[in-house]
């Protein structure tokens, strides 16, 4: 399940709304809205996110929120380590294989340190701003 997953199940549930009566509602499948919250499919697009946010009333920094998780929420990663180290094409090789047996307090650890290390939000190549991940 992925960081935006978890957080669309609690709000439907808080809510005691089905799968299918919020599917129904936003117009998707019921099919697609179980992927999301499990983590089957990629993160949904922002303006899903906004439906969604409308949908719930998320306002401000609860919208926020979810659009934040959202970008976390992409459940497979691609790591492109060309031009970098060979220390960081180690480390990141070695995360790849190990990351399923971390448990909480260790992957907690590692993403406090990501998360002081970088913001959310970086300059892209081309000089927009772009979003990527960091904590």
């Amino acid at each position: 399940m992925t960081p935006f997953g978890a957080r669309l199940r609690d709000l439907r549930r808080q809510r005691n709304l089905t799968l299918t009566q919020m599917a129904a509602d936003l117009n998707v499948s019921a099919a697609y809205l179980s992927a999301l919250e499990h983590g089957k499919r990629g993160r949904p697009g922002p303006g899903l996110v906004m439906e969604i946010c409308g949908y719930f009333g998320l306002i401000w920094d609860e919208a926020e929120a979810l659009k934040r998780l959202a970008l976390l929420s992409q459940p497979k990663v691609t790591l492109d380590t060309s031009g970098l180290s060979p220390r960081a094409t180690g480390f990141a090789n070695r995360l790849a294989e190990c990351l399923r047996h971390l448990d909480d307090e260790a992957i907690a650890a590692l993403d406090e340190l990501l998360v002081r290390v970088r913001p959310m939000r970086t300059q892209s190549r081309k000089g927009r701003r772009s979003d990527r991940f960091s904590g």
